[in-house]
Formats: structure tokens, sequence, C-alpha cells
């Protein structure tokens, strides 16, 4: 291979990377619609030139063959008048015309299969471009949605989701600390009150049990000598005495 083939390659390949960078997809298919429009518009105007120059043909062939029918009609006039020379005449008009009239035939219906065949084209490209249409649609909806996801994709690997997760881990490290400080300061209150509540019942215990002690270490009261002369009282008078102590008694079980 030549350096000036090499080279040539060289030129193309980087020329058609580069016009493929440049293609935008949505502007491509804009600019695709707007050709197709344009040929759409040629094509119409082809149909009609077509339309007319058939619709002229067509106009030339009926009046030819209307010339045709006249000079038939003169040939046989001049025919019934005796005057044949005439009736030549007509006949060599009629021929003439009769030539045109096969011309025209042949370029009528030449005209006439050309004008079907631009009218089936035209009706194909009318439904290619409305097709194009849809899809443009279609495919301007299908960008969009990609370049938001690529969008989206730029954004979630820019993130730095390692350094937000730690920080993340961070702040719940904080907050178990402070709900483990908040708990044990709960549990260390309950602690002294329950502690406060059982010196109140020890010291309680403590109290009664001195109180105990001390009555039992307390000297007994000697028990009082009646005088030997006196005498025993009847029963009139330890009445007041019994009623006494019984009340005394009922004082002593009520408390």
């Amino acid at each position: 291979m030549g350096l000036f083939d090499r080279l040539k390659r060289v030129v193309s390949a980087n020329l058609n990377d580069l016009v493929s960078k440049a293609e935008d997809p949505e502007k491509m298919l804009e600019q695709a619609i707007l050709e197709m429009q344009e040929d759409l518009v040629q094509l119409r105007q082809g149909v009609a030139q077509a339309i007319a120059a058939q619709k002229r043909t067509e106009k030339q062939y009926n009046d030819a063959q209307n010339e045709i029918n006249k000079w038939q009609r003169n040939a046989q006039l001049a025919i019934q008048k005796g005057d044949e020379n005439l009736a030549r005449q007509a006949l060599e008009r009629k021929k003439t015309y009769s030539e045109t009239s096969t011309a025209l035939k042949t370029s009528l219906d030449q005209q006439t299969t050309q004008v079907e065949t631009l009218k089936r084209n035209l009706v194909q490209l009318e439904s290619k471009l409305s097709e194009a249409k849809t899809k443009k649609e279609m495919l301007k909806a299908r960008i969009t949605a990609a370049k938001a996801q690529e969008q989206l994709g730029a954004m979630v690997s820019g993130m730095n989701t390692s350094s937000a997760m730690a920080a993340f881990e961070r702040m719940e490290e904080k907050v178990l600390m402070q709900e483990a400080r908040a708990q044990s300061t709960a549990e260390l209150v309950g602690a002294d009150l329950e502690h406060q509540f059982a010196q109140l019942e020890g010291s309680s215990d403590i109290d009664d049990e001195l109180a105990a002690l001390k009555a039992s270490l307390a000297p007994a009261p000697e028990p009082k000598t009646l005088p030997a002369a006196q005498e025993t009282p009847s029963p009139k008078a330890a009445e007041p005495v019994d009623a006494e102590l019984d009340a005394l008694r009922k004082q002593l079980d009520q408390l």
C-alpha cells in the first residue's frame, strides 16, 4: 500500500470520526424530516406538472379525434356531391390527423402511466413522512430519557458515597452514645432513690432494735409494800379500783 493510500485512509477515518462525534441525533432527525418534506414538495410539483401535461395531451388527442371525425364527414359529403377530388383532399387531411392522433395516444398512455406512478410514490412518501415524524417523537423521547439517565449516572458516580456513609455512621454512633448516657443517668437516679428508701428501712429497724435493747436493760421497778395494819378493802371500796383497772386495760388494748 502506497503512502498516498495510507494517508487517504487516515484522513477519511479521522473525518468519519469527527462527523460521528458532531452528529446530534435530535438535530439529525429534524434535518431528515426537513429533507423528506422538501422531497415531498418537489414530488407534488412533479405530479402536478405531469397531470397538467397529461391533460394537455388528452385535449390534443380529443381534438385530433374530432378533426378525424370532421374530415371523415367531409369526405362522405364530397362523395355524395360527386366531387372525388375534394373527397380525396378530405381523406388526406383525415390521415394527417389520424397519424397525429396515434402519436398523441401513445404519448397519452405513457403520461398516464407516469402520473399513476408518481401518485403512488407521492402516497408512499407521505406515509413515510408521517411514520418518520412519529418515530422522531419516539426517538426524541428516548434521547431525552437517555440524557437524563446519563446525567443521573454522572451525578451518582461523582458523589463521594463512602464519605457520606461514614458521616452517617459517625452521627449514628453519637446518637447511640447519647442514648446510653441518658439511660445510665436514669438508672443512677433510680438506684439513688432505692438506696435512700433502703436506708430509711434500715434505720427504722435499728431504731426499733435499739429501743428494745434499752427496754431490756432498764431496771425493774420495786414492788410497793402495804402496811401490815392495813385492812383488806371491802368489796364496796374495791369496785372503783377495779373499774379504773378495766378502763386502763381497755386503753392499753386500743393502743
